[in-house]
């Protein structure tokens, strides 16, 4: 079969491997769709400490089950058959550390990830691992649920999460920065699951913002290359700042304007990480204290994170398809990588 492998930064090949075989406790999928997003693309160029080479990548998976070990459905008490559609959990929480057992499963001391520690979905057939299906984490997708459309319910899943975390009520102003897929899925949840009021988009590229404005239609963009933000959001807020700020970008300097734009009781989501090489940020700790700020992490998604995100898109409330403006096949996923890469289309899925 077809499949893209990782052997180090910079060298990724598609090529021809033995198809996997499915264990009696796995269960083999013909991969329909496996999306992309900046993780791919900085494993193509940086590689990742959790990911032994040859390995393959991909991580926002949907497919169509083929195979099923003997021992998977008595020993999960499920009833996976041939034919079935689904969609493949990448956050993998063992299920059984401290952090699991409080049911903190986004947050697992001992996390492993398919397309890392497990081949992943950039490939014509790839096997679920046992450890997914431990944790009940290959889910049914809805019959009206396309497979493109379920293989981004792994990164809406990641913005569920965050948003759980805030507390977010009906009508609170919300202030996205990062104008990528992940931005208008933010967007699209805080609309469709918590009617929110107004919503400003923020970024840095005019291109990014107009695209990306033209899907998921934004009270206003704000261009933070052109104006002042956190002026702009505090005129656009009668001077009381936004209720939540959700930075879903790797800029430093976004995280120190969340905090200086953000309402008494604000809510903030640190989303994107920072890079490694420059991971601190100047926080103005009496802002967070008077203003009695909350701030939040927000890593990756738990199993049921994801079934969340496809019931979300099986229900309309979290529309996803138009946001896919570019599908590809397995044989062009590095020039997916690159779309990825100069943000020129939303979502791209590749198509094995």
């Amino acid at each position: 079969m077809k499949a893209l492998r990782f052997y180090a930064p910079g060298d990724l090949r598609l090529e021809d491997v033995p198809e996997p075989q499915c264990g009696p406790g796995e269960v083999k999928l013909r991969v329909r769709n496996c999306s992309t997003c900046g993780t791919d693309v900085k494993i193509q160029h940086n590689g990742h400490q959790n990911l032994t080479p040859p390995r393959i990548t991909g991580h926002e998976i949907a497919g169509e089950v083929v195979e099923v070990g003997a021992d998977v459905n008595a020993t999960h008490g499920t009833d996976w058959q041939v034919g079935d559609r689904a969609q493949v959990i990448a956050a993998v929480p063992c299920g059984e550390c401290h952090e699991c057992r409080k049911g903190w499963m986004a947050v697992c001391q001992n996390q492993t990830s398919v397309g890392y520690q497990y081949d992943g979905g950039f490939a014509e057939y790839m096997v679920v691992p046992r450890e997914v299906l431990k944790v009940d984490g290959l889910n049914q997708i809805p019959d009206n649920v396309g497979f493109d459309e379920a293989s981004a319910a792994e990164p809406l899943a990641c913005a569920i999460n965050a948003q759980e975390l805030l507390g977010i009520e009906p009508g609170d102003s919300v202030v996205v920065f990062g104008a990528g897929p992940i931005g208008c899925l933010h967007i699209r949840i805080a609309r469709g699951v918590y009617d929110v009021g107004p919503v400003y988009l923020v970024d840095v590229n005019a291109e990014r913002l107009a695209m990306s404005a033209d899907a998921v239609s934004p009270d206003e963009t704000i261009n933070a290359a052109e104006v002042d933000v956190v002026e702009r959001v505090m005129e656009l807020t009668d001077g009381r700042g936004a209720d939540v700020v959700i930075t879903a970008t790797s800029a430093n300097l976004t995280q120190e304007q969340a905090i200086a734009m953000a309402a008494r009781n604000g809510r903030i989501s640190f989303f994107g990480g920072l890079p490694k090489t420059d991971p601190t940020i100047t926080c103005d700790s009496n802002v967070v204290h008077y203003r009695q700020l909350h701030i939040h992490g927000a890593n990756g998604s738990a199993p049921a994170h994801n079934k969340r995100a496809l019931e979300y898109i099986g229900t309309g409330q979290v529309p996803v398809k138009d946001l896919i403006t570019r599908h590809v096949p397995l044989e062009k996923v590095l020039d997916a990588f690159d779309v990825v890469k100069n943000g020129e289309a939303i979502k791209v899925t590749v198509e094995p």
